[in-house]
C-alpha cells in the first residue's frame, strides 16, 4: 500500500519501504525476549528472531533496499545487555550483512549499552533521533526535536500500536496497525512492533492520556488513520475516532 509517492507499507508486514533513501524501516524487535523472559520464570518458544529475519528477508527481496533502519528497541532489557540479547544481536547483524544491506539503529529506551557494539558490529547508531534524506526517525519515548519541524515525515515506534475489532458474535480480535496522521503540520507515521510476541496497545480502546509516547498524547489522535496488518494484507480501517464509535 502506497502511503505517499515515496513511502510504501509492505503488504501484511510491519515494515515500510522508503524509496528515496532505499531503506526498509522496522521498529521494536526486542531481540533476546524469550531468554530474558525465561530468566523471569516465563517459558515461551524461541520464535522472535526467526520471525524478524523472515520478514526482513522477504522485504529486502521485494524492494531491493540497501539499508535496514531499526527505529528503536533492538534489544529487550533496560539495564544491561543480556547474553541472549548479545547472541541474537550478533546473529541479526550477520543476517542483514549477508543480505548485502547496511544496518542503522536509532536507540530506544531499551537500548542501553548498545554503543559498546558499535565498532565490533560496525553499526551506525543514533541516540533517539536521526534525520536521513529529509525523514526524521525517532523512537518515541521523547519528543522529536531539531529537524522534525521541516521533515518530509516523522517516523517512530515505541507505542506498539494495534486496534481491536469485534465480529458479529462479539468476539474481540486485536490487529497490529500503522498510525498515520500529522503533528503540528508534519506527517507522522507510527510503526507497529515487529516483535513476534508484542500484540500491542489497542489504540481505539485506550484513552489518549494513557498512551506511552508523549507526541501521541499531544497529536490529533482521533484524526489519525489506522492501517492494520494481518492475514497477509494491509487494510485502512479509517480514523481512530471512527473506530472508537464502532466499538462504543
Amino acid at each position: 500500500m502506497r502511503l505517499t509517492k515515496d513511502v510504501e507499507l509492505l503488504d501484511g508486514m510491519p515494515v515500510i519501504f522508503i524509496r528515496s533513501i532505499d531503506a526498509i524501516v522496522i521498529a521494536d524487535p526486542h531481540l533476546g525476549y524469550e531468554g530474558v523472559m525465561a530468566k523471569k520464570g516465563v517459558l515461551i518458544p524461541k520464535a522472535n528472531l526467526k520471525h524478524i529475519c523472515g520478514m526482513i528477508g522477504k522485504a529486502l527481496k521485494l524492494t531491493g533496499a540497501k539499508t535496514v533502519i531499526v527505529d528503536g528497541d533492538i534489544k529487550n532489557e533496560f539495564s544491561k545487555v543480556d547474553e541472549e540479547e548479545f547472541n541474537e544481536l550478533h546473529d541479526f547483524v550477520d543476517f542483514v550483512k549477508q543480505k548485502g544491506a547496511e544496518l542503522v539503529l536509532i536507540k530506544g529506551n531499551h537500548d542501553n549499552f548498545v554503543e559498546r557494539y558499535r565498532e565490533p558490529f560496525k553499526l551506525k547508531i543514533y541516540r533517539q533521533e536521526a534525520e536521513i534524506g529529509g525523514y526524521v526517525f525517532f523512537h518515541g519515548e521523547e519528543m522529536p526535536v531539531g529537524a522534525a519541524k521541516k521533515a518530509k515525515m516523522m517516523v517512530m515506534g515505541h507505542e506498539h500500536p494495534a486496534i481491536s475489532i469485534f465480529n458479529k458474535a462479539g468476539k474481540k480480535e486485536k490487529l497490529r496497525c500503522f498510525l498515520y496522521g500529522e503533528y503540528k503540520g508534519v506527517k507522522l507515521l507510527v510503526l507497529p512492533a515487529i516483535n513476534y510476541f508484542a500484540s500491542g496497545t489497542d489504540i481505539n480502546m485506550v484513552p489518549q492520556g494513557e498512551l506511552l509516547a508523549p507526541v501521541l498524547k499531544k497529536a490529533d489522535l482521533e484524526g489519525m488513520r489506522a492501517v492494520a496488518i494481518g492475514y497477509g494484507s494491509t487494510i485502512d480501517f479509517g480514523t481512530i475516532a471512527e473506530l472508537r464509535r464502532a466499538v462504543a
